[in-house]
């Protein structure tokens, strides 16, 4: 998610082309992390598209059903074995950009410190349009908080997922979500938290194009 104030302006260039040998300069966001991230944007989706099918066969909220048009699988078989599918991408290809960045140093680098009054400063700020991003390599609090969190909630629901999908085999797990029903009621919740962090990422990457153009090409 970037926050852009619409002050600020693109850095000046000098018209002169960079000396022959000179060294390049480091990508924003190196290969691995833009291969972990679309495939991670992927699995979400497809994750969010058929798990409304399955929660349309036993609402956990009688009030709030999804239309048929914005799920896939077809029926709830086909929905379960696009859900599981999606549910190994995410977990084993999350676990490889996890692992990755703590590795490399670029999770501290990145998201360390983060602290509430930073959070806050920030977020007052982006209100009155004056936070700036022009560094695509450096995160504010805002975004900080909100990557982290998107990372979290991720784990909350494949933790809760297991929970519902094996609550035989992992009764502690269940347990640990205050039984099955609640576990589900976690699972919705966790999936609402998800899609709202879509759609501010896409209206602010729509806002500041350049963004997605560093995550396809690394700078």
């Amino acid at each position: 998610m970037t926050l852009l104030s619409t002050r600020s302006a693109p850095p000046a260039r000098s018209g002169r082309a960079a000396p022959a040998g000179a060294p390049r300069a480091r990508p924003a966001h190196p290969v691995w992390l833009r291969v972990t991230h679309w495939l991670n944007a992927l699995a979400a989706l497809l994750m969010m598209l058929s798990g409304w099918r399955i929660y349309n066969a036993s609402p956990v909220f009688p009030s709030i059903v999804f239309p048929s048009s914005w799920t896939i699988g077809g029926w709830l078989g086909g929905a379960l074995q696009w859900h599981f599918a999606a549910m190994w991408l995410l977990v084993f290809n999350g676990l490889t950009y996890l692992t990755m960045s703590v590795a490399t140093g670029r999770f501290a680098a990145r998201f360390l410190p983060l602290s509430p009054r930073a959070v806050l400063r920030d977020l007052a700020a982006a209100l009155r349009g004056k936070l700036q991003h022009d560094d695509p390599s450096h995160y504010n609090a805002v975004q900080k908080f909100a990557y982290v969190g998107v990372i979290v909630d991720l784990i909350v629901l494949v933790l809760s997922g297991l929970a519902i999908w094996k609550s035989v085999q992992f009764p502690l797990l269940r347990e640990l979500f205050g039984g099955y029903d609640t576990a589900r009621v976690v699972h919705f919740c966790a999936m609402a938290v998800m899609a709202a962090f879509v759609i501010v990422h896409v209206a602010m990457v729509a806002l500041v194009p350049r963004s997605l153009l560093t995550m396809l090409r690394g700078r």
